[in-house]
């Protein structure tokens, strides 16, 4: 039975949102999507770049999946889901803008992290965390303390997908160009704080004015050089 709970949003979704941007929807059906700003996010169902900027349909490009990583630049294999993603994003859409959305309390860092046992005989979440091992490496173990350690480690690897996003050739040129630009940013799941990386200092600081002032900032650069 398909889940009550959906069925339900769908009503909901129906009856308020719909009529309001009916116009908007059809429109989008005639002439295609033209987002300007593709979002690279996690898949944790806390963490919704929809919701988080209040985005309208169409406004965003959006891929998701666990720790929002980026791979690098390689054509080997059989899927790549994520480079696909932003291969039709670039080359297609022709987006000016890419964000690499990272979080508070990501599960797929805590287990890279953690370094437990494979939750499956394929390990595919193992195998993918596998991207932000250099990024682990520059930030060196965490000698237990995970509170200080799992912060720097998420923002570690935004800064390893950004550098990751410029082994793309489509992306490089594009970037050297003018015509395109990366970013970073982080979200706190309990505080709501948005914050984004200053492309100068490598500094993740508050996107928003009158912030609570217990709102923790953390610096790429404490991850080492990267």
């Amino acid at each position: 039975m398909f889940p009550q709970r959906l069925t339900e949003g769908y009503r909901a979704f129906l009856d308020a949102r719909f009529p309001s941007e009916k116009n908007r929807f059809e429109a989008l059906a005639e002439k295609g999507q033209s987002p300007e700003v593709m979002v690279i996010g996690c898949c944790d169902s806390r963490v919704s770049p929809e919701v988080i900027f209040d985005a309208s349909p169409g406004e965003l490009f959006v891929v998701r999946n666990v720790a929002n990583l980026v791979p690098p630049y390689e054509t080997g294999g059989d899927y790549h889901g994520t480079s696909a993603a932003l291969e039709f994003a670039v080359q297609a859409l022709r987006v000016k803008h890419i964000v690499v959305l990272g979080h508070a309390r990501c599960g797929g860092v805590r287990a890279f992290a953690d370094d437990k046992a494979p939750l499956s005989p394929g390990d595919f979440i193992g195998r993918w965390m596998n991207l932000i091992k250099p990024a682990g490496e520059r930030l060196g173990p965490h000698r237990g303390n995970l509170e200080e350690y799992l912060p720097r480690l998420e923002l570690a690897a935004i800064e390893n997908s950004l550098a990751n996003l410029m082994t793309f050739p489509c992306v490089r040129i594009l970037v050297e160009r003018g015509k395109l630009q990366l970013h970073g940013a982080y979200f706190g799941v309990a505080t709501g704080v948005l914050l984004v990386r200053d492309p100068e200092t490598g500094e993740f600081k508050p996107v928003a004015d009158n912030l609570p002032e217990r709102v923790s900032m953390f610096s790429a650069r404490d991850a080492g050089p990267l």
